[in-house]
């Protein structure tokens, strides 16, 4: 079951920029998921396999698309519903933020039960030289918020349409896809859906064994390229909305699977550096 958590954060002292990267969050959250049980923390940090989460990059709260008026996280789409990627100057002290952390199977959200159920919102936490507390957790869609949600793979398939032939998928935060050696920006379709179906026969009962990515065409594409460079790398990835059509004589069934997949992209983002808050996609839908 995938699990789409916001964790309200306030900070007690500034956070620096250099503190803010997908490296340092990254170390936050097994620092959270070591305090309840240490080994799983370890183990996740030695892991290199595909790992069972994804982190958004912090985001100052009542800025960008987290604070806009949603439908049970359906919106509109838009040319600005990019999230704060990068941060140029500290964030202040008392500056109410929030930060989405996914988990997509029951075995690793299950282990962090304790986490969320026993959440002291008095607890100082730290992120760099920065202290901070988590005021709350999100975990079900509201109109606020529409990166908090939660849903069994069951639900997913079954929810799914089976004959909406459009799908307009917003990337929020820079994403790139492995190709061979080297890194690609460029959304196709074998690189969006290939990626998202992995992921879900990794992580769901319900094996796809194969979907007709052949039937999937780009018609509608509003994306540019960002770069975000640190000390130690540089990654370019794109940014904006892209729709894509079903089209030909296909089955109900396949269209169905590409539906729950596009669905399943608000959990599991796409593409490269899920886990250091790229590849952050949700799915669109027009009033």
């Amino acid at each position: 079951m995938p699990h789409s958590l916001v964790l309200n954060l306030l900070p007690q002292s500034p956070i620096p920029p250099q503190y803010l990267t997908g490296r340092h969050l990254h170390a936050l959250f097994l620092t959270l998921v070591s305090s309840v049980d240490s080994t799983l923390g370890d183990r996740l940090h030695d892991s290199t396999a595909d790992k069972a989460f994804t982190l958004s990059p912090l985001q100052i709260k009542g800025q960008g698309i987290g604070d806009r008026g949603q439908d049970r996280g359906k919106s509109k789409i838009s040319t600005s519903s990019s999230l704060q990627y990068s941060h140029q100057q500290p964030i202040p002290a008392g500056t109410p933020c929030w930060w989405r952390i996914s988990l997509l199977d029951d075995t690793l959200f299950g282990k962090l039960t304790q986490l969320w159920l026993n959440l002291n919102p008095n607890r100082l936490w730290h992120l760099g030289p920065a202290d901070l507390y988590i005021t709350s957790i999100q975990g079900t869609p509201q109109s606020i918020q529409p990166w908090a949600n939660a849903n069994t793979y069951a639900q997913l398939y079954e929810e799914a349409s089976d004959r909406n032939s459009s799908i307009n998928l917003s990337f929020s935060t820079p994403t790139a896809f492995r190709q061979g050696q080297y890194d690609t920006t460029l959304p196709t379709r074998e690189s969006v859906f290939n990626s998202l179906l992995s992921r879900w026969n990794k992580y769901s009962s319900i094996e796809f064994t194969q979907i007709a990515i052949e039937s999937i065409f780009p018609s509608f594409v509003n994306i540019h390229t960002e770069i975000l460079a640190d000390s130690r790398s540089k990654f370019i990835g794109i940014l904006g909305e892209v729709n894509y059509k079903i089209l030909g004589a296909i089955e109900p069934i396949q269209i169905k699977q590409i539906n729950a997949l596009a669905d399943f992209a608000l959990y599991t983002g796409v593409g490269r550096k899920t886990t250091m808050g790229m590849g952050m996609t949700r799915r669109l839908y027009s009033p």
